[in-house]
């Protein structure tokens, strides 16, 4: 019997579905979607179309979604970069969607509407948000957001075309950051977004959660006699929580525990888990630090 296709990333319901998905699944209906791009710093990704309802990932300025259904205020839709499906709020979406050609390499940076540090600021975006600028002025970058243009400080932007390969000097940077669930932002992630935008910045496709990571992430390794000599980059899955080895008997992680991305000995967390929490289902190597 063949397994169901995994609704995390397969957009059906019993009412709707994506029209790729015809002969593979039930539902009454089968759509194309159509193609929409966050206007919001963030765009929080819940379970059901309900405020309320648990968010499981966040959508970041710039990135697109493919929308099924837009009703009473939320949008259905499915996630370009790693397919996530959920519900979002349709007023933090557009249809005018604009190629992105640089990102937010910055923790977080500001919006403002002249190039200039001394204006108020119209907004903020947060690491890993896409623009599409079209011009430079003063040291400060355009592009248009929303109905307007808005100014970026040129060094807090990459070119999407470069990416930085050193991914655990990258979610190092997040060191502090508080612990959120469903997170991908530097005002908030959790163990698995943190992995996420570390490697979408490397360049590398990354899918959400970590029971998805250790199954598809580079190449699995044993586990060693002593995680501490586990070599900087290697991903450490145990059930629910993926950590970064650092490389020096330390690991990097955002945890419930800490309520924070902290670095810590390996030893440390695995000493205050019980032996199901800390039962490592995988390791994977990615080979390109």
């Amino acid at each position: 019997m063949t397994a169901p296709l995994d609704p995390r990333i397969h957009a059906y319901r019993d009412d709707l579905a994506a029209s790729r998905l015809s002969g593979k699944v039930s539902a009454e209906r089968f759509v194309d979607g159509s193609l929409y791009q966050v206007t919001a710093p963030t765009a929080p990704v819940h379970a059901k179309p309900d405020a309320r309802s648990t968010r499981t990932s966040e959508l970041l300025f710039g990135e697109t979604v493919t929308v099924y259904e837009v009703r009473e205020g939320w949008a259905w839709c499915q996630g370009t970069l790693d397919d996530y499906v959920g519900y979002v709020r349709a007023d933090l979406l557009t249809p005018d969607v604009t190629p992105p050609t640089h990102v937010v390499a910055a923790l977080s940076t500001h919006l403002y509407p002249e190039p200039s540090l001394k204006v108020p600021p119209i907004d903020w975006l947060p690491f890993g948000a896409r623009l599409a600028v079209d011009g430079e002025q003063d040291g400060y970058s355009r592009a248009p957001v929303g109905d307007g243009i808005g100014w970026i400080y040129s060094r807090h932007l990459a070119c999407l075309d470069n990416p930085d390969p050193d991914y655990v000097a990258t979610a190092e940077r997040f060191l502090g950051v508080p612990y959120l669930w469903g997170g991908r932002s530097s005002a908030g992630l959790d163990c698995s977004g943190l992995v996420q935008v570390a490697l979408e910045r490397a360049g590398l496709d990354c899918p959400r959660d970590s029971d998805m990571m250790a199954t598809s992430l580079g190449n699995p390794v044993d586990p060693p006699n002593d995680l501490a000599t586990l070599p900087r980059g290697d991903l450490v899955f145990i059930p629910g929580h993926v950590v970064i080895a650092y490389g020096d008997g330390r690991c990097l992680h955002a945890n419930a525990h800490d309520m924070a991305v902290v670095l810590e000995p390996i030893a440390n967390l695995f000493a205050r888990l019980t032996p199901e929490q800390g039962r490592i289902t995988a390791i994977r190597r990615l080979n390109n630090l």
